[in-house]
Parts: C-alpha cells; structure tokens; sequence
C-alpha cells in the first residue's frame, strides 16, 4: 500500500537541498532513498515536480508518496536475544558479531529485525516496512549495543539525537600496529570509493560526495604488534571507523575488507565492538548511559595477547 507523506517547510529549512531536506524526516528517509523518490516523480513541491538540487523556500508544501517494499516483509523467527535494557518505550541490544541488523538482499533471515519481530509485539514504524524498530545500524560483522525503538515517539526522538550528534557512542577496536601517541584524532572527509562502489574511502575535501568525518581514539592497552583503542566517533559516517583507522596506519584485526587479508588471530570478523552508549530517554530526558560486555572470542584474543607480550 502506497504511504503518502506532507511537509510544509518551516523558515529553518531556507535554502537546504530538497533531497537533504527529506533525508531523517518519516519515514527516516537516506538521503540516497530521498534522491531516488525525487527522480522518479514521487515527491512534488507546491504540486510540481522538482530536483533533487532544489532550493527549498519556507512554506513550500512538499507532498511524497513511498511505494510498498518490493521486497517481502521480514517475518517473526526465533532467534536468542541478548537484551541490556528495556522499558515500554526502547530496548538495548547486544547485537553479537556476523548478524545482519535488517533484511536485504541476500540477508533475508536470520537478522536482528526477525528476532525482534519474534520477541516484540510492537516496535516503531517510522523506519519502514523493512525495518521495524531499528534507530541505527552496526556492520554485520562489528558487536555491540543497539537501540531499538518500540513507538515512532521514541524513535524519531532517538532519530532526532542521533542526527544532532548528542547520541555518544564508545567502540572498542584492536587494530594491527602498537599505537605510539597515547590518544589522537582522525579529521578527514568520507564518501564512497570511486572505484568500489560497495566500499568508503577518504577523499580529499571538496570532492563531490565527500562528508566531514571526525574519529578520536585513546590507547586502552598495548600488546606485541597490536593495540586495544577505545574509539569516539564524532560523526556517524557509513564504515567509519574501520576506513578511518586504516587510513591512520592501524587496521582493525580482522578487517579483510579494508585491513589486511591475512588473519593470524583466525577472527570470524573484525575485532569492533560498540561497547557503551549514552543518550536521552525520549520520554523522561533522563542521560542513560548503557553498557555491552565484550563478546567471549574478542575478550579470548585479549587474553591471549597480554601472556605473549
């Protein structure tokens, strides 16, 4: 069934990209997504059709129709899950390592939205059809602490904080290399990899599709020909950490997209793991900080390399 959405522009919004405009508003629309439904005549500006490169004015009425999913609705399955925290509003996942966060291609079972769908009677629309409940993502292969949202107040609330950066999130990475400056920062603009798609890449400022990307990182502990970083993002760019720590000259182990092939650890993935998270309730604004204890194979491999070191 065909959804249909209006937005009447408020005086803030002056200037901004239609297409950035849509991008975060219900149904949490990418800004790929919203790009998509402009070029194919979905989304009309005070009735008529415009570009995504649109100069939206205050007061602009844009209607928008989001198609049903060509793909089919993820169903219920029965799938363990390992809950930090939950309360009538939100839950707190910790998401274990090679489980795909939604259904896409070739991942159309087995995901996190399945087994919520299984554990939860009621979870957030506003993310789509396709991704009831979800307020953002981590890599199939990156454990950690999720947010999953059970009402569209939360979730465009939590949708709302995530986008204004006030959403802190802490990531434990061990990376190839042994780390000499005891903390840093890594400053540099992302966008996709003009030559694989699929991947990111840092691209040097200016260049059109390149976005403001920030990564600070502290020393946790050093081994032999490794070290345990505690990581701040800043910003919340596709990959972001695993490019950035690349591109700095420390791999994640594990990484064979973007770090080394080779995998003297034997790790199922790379050693990333979102560890804390701290937020606003939606309903009480209470600063929540919450906690995902290491997965058993990550904590091993520490254990391993403080008795070589």
């Amino acid at each position: 069934m065909t959804r249909e959405y209006r937005f009447k522009a408020p005086p803030e919004a002056e200037g901004r990209r239609l297409d950035r405009f849509l991008a975060g508003r219900p149904p949490l629309l990418s800004r790929s997504q919203a790009q998509d439904l402009i070029e194919r005549g979905l989304v009309r500006v005070n009735s008529a059709c415009k570009r995504s490169s649109y100069k939206v004015r205050p007061g602009d009425l844009i209607e928008m129709q989001l198609p049903p999913p060509e793909a089919p609705l993820p169903v219920p399955e029965e799938i363990p899950l390992e809950i930090i925290y939950e309360d009538q509003d939100l839950m707190a996942i910790n998401k274990p390592q090679g489980m795909v966060v939604h259904p896409a291609a070739g991942h159309r079972r087995g995901t996190l939205v399945n087994a919520l769908l299984n554990y939860c009677a009621h979870l957030s629309e506003a993310g789509g059809d396709l991704r009831p409940g979800i307020v953002h993502r981590l890599d199939k292969d990156t454990s950690g602490i999720m947010l999953v949202s059970k009402t569209d107040f939360a979730h465009l609330e939590l949708a709302r904080q995530l986008k204004g950066r006030e959403m802190k999130k802490r990531y434990l990475a061990l990376v190839h290399g042994e780390v000499r400056e005891k903390e840093g920062l890594i400053d540099a603009p992302l966008g996709r990899n003009p030559r694989e798609r699929k991947k990111m890449a840092v691209l040097p400022g200016g260049t059109r599709g390149a976005r403001e990307a920030r990564t600070r990182y502290r020393v946790g502990e050093r081994y032999r020909g490794y070290t345990l970083l505690d990581v701040f993002p800043e910003t919340g760019r596709t990959h972001q950490i695993r490019v950035h720590l690349c591109y700095a000259g420390y791999p994640v182990a594990g990484d064979s997209v973007y770090g080394y092939r080779r995998n003297p650890l034997r790790l199922p993935g790379q050693a990333l793991h979102a560890y804390q998270i701290t937020f606003r309730h939606p309903r009480t604004s209470q600063l929540l900080t919450l906690q995902a204890p290491l997965p058993e194979v990550f904590a091993d491999i520490l254990v391993r390399l403080r008795g070589e070191s």
